[in-house]
């Protein structure tokens, strides 16, 4: 596993630190993990309704879908 060292501004980690009292994550490092595991499948998602709207496209996508 890989360290990332990143500035945020002090909005950003009132934020992150809120989030953090509410019960989404335990720390900063698992907000972020869980924040960039969302983004990554919101754009699995995104490509496979875009791939869905393709005509030229030919299988299942549904199945494809599935796999995620």
């Amino acid at each position: 596993m890989s360290t990332l060292s990143v500035p945020l501004s002090d909005g950003q980690l009132r934020q992150i630190q809120s989030l953090i009292d509410q019960g989404v994550a335990e720390n900063k490092a698992s907000l972020v993990r869980k924040a960039i595991d969302k983004y990554i499948e919101d754009q699995v998602i995104e490509a496979i309704l875009k791939a869905k709207e393709e005509p030229s496209l030919e299988g299942d996508l549904d199945e494809l879908a599935a796999r995620f």
